[in-house]
């Protein structure tokens, strides 16, 4: 485990699963309707001491988009409440699909916890190697957790409006191809197809060995970006469906050393809904 490098190997976390200071977190999710939902999942196997982190429940429940940012309070309390103090070092995983652990690793990092890890290939990883599971409900003790929240690491629709004028900051869509070039329908009811104009697609299972669940090396994501025509040393703001599948870019770009990106949080739920911002279609 370095200083720089967010992943952590499935050896790793066995040699250190129980410390007392290492709080493992199952962050799994899937699309709305996909059965069994993901907790469901959690119950069934998961971990040994992980507890269930619901993307879904540690957001704004003030806000009709789905999973929108909570406040720093807010954030603080719920994890609290899941055992994690601030001196904690946070080790997140789900089902091996790099779907929602980047997501919640981001969060944490956007309310002021650096001491924030994400198990390489996840539970899939884990089972493939014989790794023990556990099943039912861990119920932690609940801890202090003070947060502070970063607002450059996460951007508005507003934001993203007056980007379109200006162009200052690139944005990149983790949504699968058809579905950014508007040729497939959303999976959310009411939300029209395509893409925040000038956006790149870089479609987040490209970043992944779906065999393994590991993410790819470093020099695969690197042309993962750059054959999409993002340029690296310039500002990068991540997008997508609902700003959970966005992170898996953040932390690719993260692993490439590009530590400074921001990530459109309403991202296309937002975006998309009739009468919205305008839009494009095609290829970018």
């Amino acid at each position: 485990m370095t200083a720089t490098d967010p992943l952590v190997s499935t050896e790793w976390l066995a040699a250190h699963i129980n410390d007392a200071n290492v709080k493992v977190l199952d962050a799994s999710f899937k699309l709305p309707g996909v059965l069994p939902l993901p907790k469901d999942d959690y119950l069934a196997a998961h971990l040994p001491g992980a507890v269930f982190f619901d993307v879904d429940a540690v957001s704004d429940h003030s806000n009709p988009l789905p999973h929108m940012y909570p406040s720093a309070e807010q954030f603080g309390r719920d994890v609290g409440n899941l055992g994690i103090g601030n001196g904690d070092t946070v080790v997140l995983y789900d089902a091996g699909g790099w779907v929602a652990a980047p997501r919640a690793w981001w969060m944490f990092l956007a309310f002021g916890h650096n001491n924030v890890r994400i198990l390489n290939g996840g539970l899939k990883k884990w089972r493939a190697e014989g790794r023990p599971v556990e099943s039912g409900e861990v119920k932690p003790k609940p801890q202090t957790f003070k947060a502070s929240y970063d607002p450059k690491r996460v951007r508005s629709m507003q934001q993203l409006i007056a980007n379109v004028e200006s162009r200052a900051e690139q944005v990149i869509d983790a949504r699968a191809a058809d579905r950014f070039e508007g040729r497939a329908p959303e999976p959310r009811a009411g939300i029209r197809s395509g893409h925040i104009p000038g956006a790149r697609n870089v479609p987040y299972n490209q970043l992944f060995n779906a065999a393994t669940g590991e993410m790819k090396p470093l020099e695969d994501l690197r042309a993962a970006f750059t054959g999409a025509g993002v340029k690296l040393d310039a500002p990068i703001v991540t997008s997508c469906g609902s700003g959970v599948s966005a992170g898996v870019l953040t932390l690719a770009l993260y692993r490439l050393g590009i530590t400074d990106t921001a990530l459109y949080d309403g991202s296309w739920s937002e975006w998309g809904q009739e009468g919205g911002p305008t839009i494009a279609t095609g290829p970018a």
